[in-house]
């Protein structure tokens, strides 16, 4: 891995695992990686998106896109992903845990089904496959993990409690992972979007509260680029100033009025 003329990390010659790569957050990053000379494999479950992506990204970059239709939120889903991986040759530098989901609604009305479903995916499937590849990403040094938090890791999200439990999950792990391997060259980010314009609300039944200050999914994997592209990688980063100074504030202002706030606003 080298620096580019572009002044950012190059990825020629390795290649990166997206989850959650059919839309969103996890399109852009496989584009991304692709734009830089990775080649990709598109983790999701819809097999269109995943195929009309990978022959898009070959077109347009002359890299090789490998579409893998797979439910990671599926028992064992990590270590059949590998077994698909090894039968096709394929050895990871990079991954990006991308895949997730969230629901919005007070927890005692939840639907415990989707309630054990998001906390499969969010956390149980992103852990596994963690450490499924993790020895090959140290081994490699050439790549990053990237696990994607969200800007609710930093504090109670009422009305969306196990969602934000999830990312917090996400975001204390990943940190955890970035000490342990310091001393290697992989870099270790944990990614905390804000508001994205992506499927997230329709899918949370949100949709009433998107818009309010949203990036785009190319502005939050621009964030992790830089970050990626710094010399000592942080082991974190927020994207979009407000959310930055809206998860500084979290750490500083009474517990009771973050929850008041937070509480209102997704009531």
């Amino acid at each position: 891995m080298d620096t580019s003329d572009a002044g950012g990390m190059t990825y020629l010659g390795t290649t990166a695992l997206i989850t959650g790569a059919s839309s969103g957050i996890g399109e852009e990053f496989a584009a991304r990686f692709a734009e830089r000379g990775a080649d990709v494999v598109l983790v999701a479950r819809r097999e269109d998106r995943l195929r009309a992506l990978a022959t898009e990204l070959e077109s347009r970059y002359g890299v090789t896109a490998t579409p893998l239709a797979h439910d990671l939120a599926a028992p064992g889903a990590a270590a059949t992903l590998r077994a698909e991986l090894d039968a096709r040759d394929i050895r990871v530098d990079t991954l990006i845990g991308n895949a997730g989901f969230g629901a919005r609604g007070a927890f005692a009305e939840a639907d415990p089904a989707r309630l054990d479903a998001m906390i499969q995916l969010n956390v149980a499937a992103l852990t596994a496959i963690t450490r499924e590849f993790l020895p090959d990403l140290v081994a490699s040094g050439r790549g990053a993990l990237v696990n994607i938090a969200s800007v609710v890791a930093y504090q109670p999200t009422p009305h969306m409690a196990v969602y934000g439990a999830t990312k917090a999950f996400v975001l204390s792990f990943t940190e955890a992972i970035a000490y342990e391997t310091r001393d290697t060259g992989l870099r270790v980010l944990a990614l905390s979007p804000g508001s994205t314009a992506t499927e997230f609300f329709e899918i949370a039944g949100a949709e009433e509260i998107a818009g309010r200050g949203m990036q785009s999914p190319a502005q939050v994997v621009e964030t992790a680029l830089r970050a990626l592209d710094r010399r000592r990688t942080p082991p974190s980063v927020v994207s979009g100033a407000a959310n930055a100074v809206a998860a500084t504030l979290a750490g500083i202002v009474p517990r009771r009025v973050a929850l008041g706030a937070s509480g209102r606003l997704l009531a």
